[in-house]
């Protein structure tokens, strides 16, 4: 069986993502309880006793809200950058020293049969980063919490067999919503988050014929829906690319539940 995932939950109130061979399996951020995450993991028939390690994109509590009760009842090593580690220090209790381990921006580790790779990302956090997955032939890239997709970041998560990507807000329903100004402005700027047309404008650079599935996601509850995010997307994608351009299938994320496994050897 080939590389697969789960998004367990994506969204404001909290986000969780499971990538898995065989020989390897990882929990990305946990930024549930660790009930939450049992609960999930167990719906989609995996104990969390399986996982071989958890990686943390950025220290914010929708990504770590979980991170230390799961990683002590479980005994699994944390990985994160070391800017990362330092404000996680703050938050998330005792870590074993053995279980603290530093993975920095741009490192590649294995997890087994599972290769992961970091990147830098642009967003209002220590030193957050996005991730790629690798297995044999195939690849699986998460891009959420970036206030932009640089150039950088495109390179980097082109040629994905399935992408996992930020569709935040819309800006209208922003812009009217009830957040302080400061808040939405920091939404809205180059260290927030994505909207959805900025993500259907990034996906047309990154999309390939190799992409078969991406996963719009970290709605906002207050300011997007997901129809909303799917069909502006789909209509910027539809906008820039000709008649005979390849499209990628957009798939839902949700904060309240997993989405069913994608097995990337799977059409």
């Amino acid at each position: 069986m080939g590389m697969r995932f789960t998004v367990l939950s994506s969204g404001s109130t909290g986000n969780a993502l499971v990538v898995a061979t065989d020989e390897g399996k990882v929990l990305i951020d946990a930024g549930l309880s660790a009930k939450k995450i049992d609960q999930l993991l167990k719906e989609k028939d995996m104990a969390a006793s399986e996982l071989d390690a958890i990686l943390v994109t950025h220290e914010h509590a929708d990504h770590i809200k979980g991170l230390g009760a799961v990683a002590r009842k479980y005994d699994l090593p944390v990985y994160a950058n070391e800017k990362t580690w330092e404000e996680l220090n703050k938050h998330i209790g005792e870590i074993a020293d053995d279980k603290r381990c530093v993975m920095e921006t741009g490192e590649v580790r294995n997890f087994g049969s599972l290769q992961v790779e970091s990147y830098g990302i642009s967003h209002d956090a220590a030193e957050p980063v996005g991730y790629c997955f690798y297995h044999e032939d195939q690849k699986l890239s998460l891009a959420t919490d970036l206030g932009y997709m640089s150039s950088k970041v495109k390179e980097k998560i082109q040629d994905s067999d399935a992408l996992i990507l930020e569709s935040n807000h819309d800006i209208e329903m922003l812009r009217m919503g009830k957040y302080p100004w400061n808040i939405k402005r920091r939404i809205l700027s180059d260290l927030g988050h994505l909207s959805n047309e900025a993500a259907g404008i990034g996906l047309v650079d990154i999309m390939t014929s190799r992409t078969k599935r991406v996963y719009l996601a970290h709605l906002s509850r207050d300011h997007n829906m997901m129809d909303l995010a799917r069909l502006t997307v789909n209509s910027v994608v539809e906008e820039r690319l000709a008649a005979d351009d390849h499209r990628a299938r957009l798939m839902d994320t949700y904060y309240d539940r997993a989405t069913e496994w994608d097995r990337l050897d799977e059409e």
